[in-house]
């Protein structure tokens, strides 16, 4: 089955290393409020930290009750890093597969221009057409999530 992309572009005022601590600091994991009806996070912690992070495992709770693991498959400080969404609780379960998130880092003036994408994987087709207006929800999340963490200097 075809995943379902979705990618936004905007720019971050922290260096890439800032924003990977940032990241590491789950506490900060509920500064995601979804958006209408896609719940936010409500609590993330670590099922697995590795030492070198790569392969670690995040268990998050979402504001809806649903959950599922985030699973740190790309970790390069100065480039980019990806999580492999994956163990659903239902309903997700039911009709996705898994989601990998990608965040790509390239300098810019006012710090890092960050290119943040999504590809979701539904199991099958009836989980592509709920899966469909989901990614619709998710990058507008995703955008409003970047206002937030990106404001101006």
């Amino acid at each position: 089955m075809k995943p379902i992309e979705i990618k936004i572009v905007g720019t971050i005022h922290k260096t890439p290393q800032d924003i990977c601590a940032q990241f590491l600091d789950l506490e900060r994991w509920s500064d995601f409020k979804g958006y209408s009806i896609l719940p936010g996070i409500e609590s993330a912690a670590f099922e697995n930290r590795t030492p070198a992070i790569l392969g670690s495992r995040i268990k998050v709770q979402n504001t809806d009750g649903s959950s599922h693991v985030e699973e740190i498959i790309r970790w390069d400080t100065a480039r980019g890093i990806a999580m492999k969404f994956q163990d659903f609780s239902p309903p997700l379960q039911s009709v996705a597969s898994h989601f990998i998130e990608t965040w790509e880092f390239h300098p810019s003036a006012e710090g890092t221009m960050v290119t943040r994408s999504m590809s979701m994987v539904p199991k099958n087709a009836l989980g592509w057409l709920i899966l469909f207006p989901i990614s619709k929800l998710m990058k507008k999340a995703f955008e409003k999530n970047m206002a937030e963490t990106a404001p101006a200097k």
